[in-house]
C-alpha cells in the first residue's frame, strides 16, 4: 500500500538515511506543544475501564460535544479518527458521482474508489485558490462534494461568502457537502465554520478531529456533525461496532476542556508560521499563505529536496502524490522555534547544493 500521508516514521530506510541524526518529523502536522497533561492523565486513569467493551454509541463523549456546540447529542457521530468517518460516509452513501477539488486530501478519493464512485474534479489554477467557478461544476448529478477548509496541503481558506454560496448551491442541487474542518481550529478563525448551519439543512456534514490540535494521532479520534440523523445512523452501521476505544473517548472529553491550551497553541502557531514563512521565502522558495499549522511551498527546479534533507535528520512531506502537484511541491509542519530554526538551517544548507 502506497503511503498517502506524512508521519510515516516507521520505515527502516529512514534510520539508514538519517546517518545518526535524531529524526525531526516535519511531515505530520501535530501541535508542537504536545499532548495536554490532562489528556495523558485521562488515558491512564481510564485503563481500568478498558477491561470492558467501549460504548458503541459513544454517548459520554457525544454528550460533551453537544454541550460544547450547543447542539443535540443526536447530531454527532464519533469515529476512529477523521479518516474512519470519511470511509463510513462513502460506504453509507455509495454515491454515484462525487466532486473533489484538486489538489486536496487524498483519502477522499481513496474512500470513494472503494464504493465505485465516479469522481469529478475541480482543478485549481496556479495559485491553488478555490474560486466561484466551482459553482459551475455543481449540478444535480453530483451526490457529494468534498471540501477541505483550510485545504490540505495548501492551508488556504475558502472565502466566507463563497463557502456560503457553495452550501446554498449544494442544497439546491440536493448534493451533500462534506466540509472537512479538521485544521480550522489552528487558524484562529473558527467563525468561518458552518456549524451554525447544521440544523438548517440535511445536506451538510462537518468533519472534525482531535488528532492535530491535541497531539494525539496515535489515539485516533474524530467526529462528524450533521442535522441529517438518518445519514448518521447509516454511517454508524457502515463501520465496526466499537470504533472508539474507552481510552480515546476519555481523551476526547479531557481535550474539550483545554481552552487555555488551545488558545496558547493558536498564538504559538501564528507566530511561528510567520517566522517560518519569512525564512522559507528568503531561501528562494515560493511559499503559499496557508493559515493552518503547516506551510505548503514550491521549490522551483528542485525535485529532490526530501532526499537532500533526510541525511540531516529532517523529514518533510513530498506532495507530488496529490492530484495536480509535481515533484517541486512540498509541505512542512509549523513546530516550536528551535525546531523551525533547525529546518531553516538545513534548508539553507541543502538549497546551496547543485
Amino acid at each position: 500500500m502506497d503511503q498517502l500521508h506524512g508521519g510515516n516514521i516507521y520505515d527502516d530506510h529512514l534510520k539508514e538515511q538519517t546517518k545518526g541524526h535524531t529524526l525531526l518529523d516535519f511531515s505530520a502536522n501535530i501541535n508542537p506543544l504536545g499532548m495536554p497533561k490532562s489528556v495523558r492523565e485521562a488515558v491512564v486513569s481510564s485503563l481500568g475501564d478498558a477491561v470492558h467493551y467501549p460504548d458503541p454509541r459513544c454517548r459520554k463523549l457525544r454528550r460533551r460535544l453537544a454541550l460544547e456546540y450547543g447542539l443535540p447529542e443526536e447530531d454527532f457521530l464519533c469515529g476512529n479518527g477523521g479518516a474512519d468517518l470519511i470511509y463510513r460516509l462513502a460506504y453509507a452513501l455509495k454515491p454515484k458521482r462525487a466532486l473533489l477539488t484538486a489538489p486536496t486530501f487524498g483519502e477522499y478519493e481513496e474512500a470513494l474508489k472503494q464504493t465505485g464512485t465516479e469522481c469529478r474534479f475541480y482543478h485549481m489554477q496556479e495559485d491553488l485558490v478555490i474560486r466561484e467557478d466551482i459553482l459551475e461544476k455543481m449540478d444535480e448529478s453530483v451526490d457529494v462534494l468534498f471540501l477541505c477548509n483550510p485545504n490540505n496541503p495548501t492551508g488556504l481558506l475558502v472565502e466566507p461568502d463563497l463557502l456560503r454560496s457553495i452550501l446554498k448551491k449544494a442544497v439546491a442541487c440536493r448534493t451533500l457537502l462534506l466540509l472537512d474542518e479538521c485544521f480550522l481550529d489552528f487558524t484562529g478563525q473558527e467563525e468561518r465554520s458552518l456549524v451554525s448551519d447544521i440544523e438548517e439543512t440535511e445536506y451538510l456534514f462537518i468533519l472534525k478531529s482531535f488528532t492535530k490540535m491535541y497531539a494525539m494521532p496515535g489515539i485516533r479520534l474524530g467526529y462528524g456533525i450533521s442535522g441529517n440523523r438518518a445519514l448518521l445512523r447509516r454511517m454508524e452501521a457502515a463501520g465496526q461496532c466499537w470504533g472508539v476505544s474507552v481510552l480515546a473517548s476519555e481523551a476526547g472529553i479531557a481535550a474539550l476542556k483545554e481552552k487555555a491550551y488551545k488558545e496558547r497553541s493558536v498564538g504559538l502557531i501564528r507566530e511561528e508560521r510567520a517566522y517560518l514563512k519569512g525564512e522559507l521565502e528568503a531561501a528562494g522558495l515560493q511559499v503559499f499563505d496557508g493559515q493552518a499549522d503547516y506551510l505548503f511551498f514550491r521549490a522551483p527546479g528542485v525535485c529532490d529536496l526530501y532526499e537532500r534533507l533526510l541525511p540531516l535528520g529532517i523529514l518533510i512531506r513530498r506532495c507530488d502524490n496529490y492530484r495536480g502537484l509535481d515533484r517541486t511541491c512540498y509541505r512542512v509542519a509549523v513546530k516550536g522555534h528551535e525546531d523551525n530554526e533547525r529546518l531553516v538551517k538545513a534548508l539553507t544548507s541543502v538549497l546551496g547544493q547543485k
